[in-house]
């Protein structure tokens, strides 16, 4: 894979190709710099900051300040859904489907934008009257320095019931749109977490953190939290509305599901509201049953646990029975998944329980506690680019604190194996002998496929149309190919069915140039090298 790198591409990309090895302590290069040239699969932090952690949420207007060039990501391009249950699409706020930009012109790159973006604000509020508005950095306005942050706070206070605040997510301000993830945990937590006292009613209540709603999933998610009796306060951010965040402080535990794209949240409500937090995963029924417990053992509470083992029973007899169905067509088969956040760690759990093996995964934009687990952090460096992050500043709310857990309780529940601010990362899971890379290029991709030859690989819409020429299916693990939920019992089975169909199907065994499948003619230009004379050369 590396031989047609040159030498010092060669030397980086090797850090980031890890051969699995359970047995030992490994390390791999990660949130580093894409070489310049290698197609990567990366997106850059402005898309992280709005597209993912800001984008999914119905009620906050999402104003893109910049050339309307650097604002494609102001369209809602995954397939994030949304619904207020108990109304009609018609009664509710959403304007995920609109486009909100400035869309600054060369005159306002030489003389400053400021003026426009605050037009636009008023305008925007003007049309829709929301409760919020986020205002999002494009590269230009980072460069000619606009203040976007006072004009925030100045439309704030001339609003009153519209909370306005910026985000400083410049495309170039990572080396990927983890930095973005990063940036809009910050705000968030600053400008919307814990502005509003009216706690939610509820005998067990948990925020979901990192699950964005791709193709329904939080919905789902909803539905088996709620059949087991446990209040969801708020979904960051599929699924979510403005207020839903505003009293999340008030909430009794924290679950994870993307790791990277928020757990700089989880941390800075730990510090300050005392809210523990646990990595759980509604991906795969296993998993989703292993959450739910999880959820129940923090509880402690008998009546909840006994409710979840109802549920989980329940919910397993049509799981087994889907895969019972799809084994005969997945079983020994082989895939390889290449998307962001915890999804090329999470969706393994998926294709285990259809037989299948992960030959190769990694991340677009993970760090190396992804890969490794987070007991690995204090040794990461912290570079130029990780620097150009604001790193906030977080105390104890002596009025809001409530410790959740006594020293007693928590130590208890460690000891039965509940463990607290805790991944084990990707590498953990896989098995000796499978490859790890992270920040794969366009060129190393088709090398796997070329060697491995998967059943099936797990990518974006990048990658799709590339891998299926190539005699491949592919799943997009980004949008789901207008799939699913694939998330816990209900999404389990959608799964089974749509990749017992995509691997089974003979169609991709007839892709191919036709040069490659069928004979051709083939013939030798013979040139004679004997001098033509002038006579010869004059009657021709």
């Amino acid at each position: 894979m590396l031989e047609k790198y040159p030498a010092k591409v060669a030397r980086k990309r090797q850090k980031a190709i890890v051969i699995n090895d359970k047995t030992a302590s490994q390390e791999i290069q990660a949130n580093v710099r894409t070489v310049p040239g290698i197609i990567t699969q990366r997106g850059c932090t402005y898309a992280g900051c709005k597209g993912v952690v800001l984008g999914p949420t119905r009620d906050i207007i999402n104003l893109t300040h910049g050339p309307i060039g650097c604002g494609f990501y102001s369209w809602l391009t995954r397939r994030n859904q949304t619904t207020v249950q108990g109304q009609t699409p018609e009664n509710q706020e959403n304007f995920m489907t609109y486009c909100f930009s400035t869309d600054m012109q060369d005159s306002n790159i030489v003389f400053g934008g400021e003026k426009k973006l605050r037009q636009s604000i008023e305008e925007a509020y003007a049309l829709v009257h929301p409760k919020a508005i986020g205002v999002f950095a494009t590269c230009p306005v980072g460069l000619i320095g606009d203040d976007i942050h006072q004009v925030s706070k100045e439309c704030t206070e001339k609003f009153g019931d519209c909370n306005v605040f910026a985000f400083s997510c410049e495309g170039y301000k990572g080396v990927s749109q983890s930095a973005g993830h990063h940036i809009a945990n910050n705000q968030l937590f600053k400008h919307v977490i814990g502005t509003r006292e009216d706690a939610p009613e509820g005998k067990y209540k948990i925020n979901l953190l990192g699950e964005y709603n791709i193709g329904g999933d939080a919905f789902v998610i909803e539905d088996i939290l709620a059949k087991c009796g446990i209040t969801l306060i708020a979904s960051f951010s599929g699924n979510s509305a403005y207020n839903k965040f505003a009293h999340s402080h008030h909430a009794d535990l924290n679950a994870i599901m993307c790791h990277r794209s928020i757990n700089y949240v989880a941390e800075m409500m730990e510090t300050k509201y005392g809210i523990p937090w646990i990595k759980v995963n509604f991906i795969g029924a296993e998993s989703s049953a292993k959450s739910l417990r999880k959820i129940a053992q923090y509880f402690g509470d008998a009546e909840l646990i006994d409710r979840v083992e109802k549920v989980i029973a329940e919910e397993m007899i049509p799981v087994e029975e889907a895969r019972k169905a799809a084994l005969p067509k997945t079983e020994g088969k082989s895939a390889m998944l290449f998307v962001g956040g915890s999804r090329a760690h999470h969706y393994q759990d998926l294709f285990t329980e259809l037989g299948m093996k992960s030959i190769a995964a990694g991340y677009e934009f993970g760090h190396r506690d992804d890969y490794e687990g987070r007991e690995i952090i204090p040794s990461i460096k912290i570079d130029a680019d990780s620097r150009n992050i604001e790193e906030l500043t977080v105390t104890k709310d002596e009025e809001r604190f409530r410790s959740r857990l006594s020293d007693e309780q928590k130590a208890k529940l460690e000891k039965a194996g509940l463990k607290f601010k805790d991944y084990e990362g990707l590498m953990t899971d896989m098995e000796s002998e499978t490859l790890v890379i992270d920040d794969l290029s366009h060129y190393e991709m088709e090398v796997l496929i070329k060697e491995y030859k998967p059943d099936i690989f797990c990518a974006g819409i990048k990658e799709k149309y590339a891998v299926q020429k190539m005699g491949v299916p592919l799943k997009q693990l980004h949008s789901y190919d207008y799939g699913g939920p694939y998330a816990g019992f209900e999404g389990a089975i959608n799964f089974y069915k749509d990749i017992a169909k995509m691997t089974s199907s003979k169609i991709w065994g007839l892709i191919g140039a036709p040069w490659e499948k069928e004979k051709t003619l083939s013939a030798s230009v013979v040139h004679d090298t004997k001098p033509v004379k002038k006579e010869e050369k004059e009657s021709a």
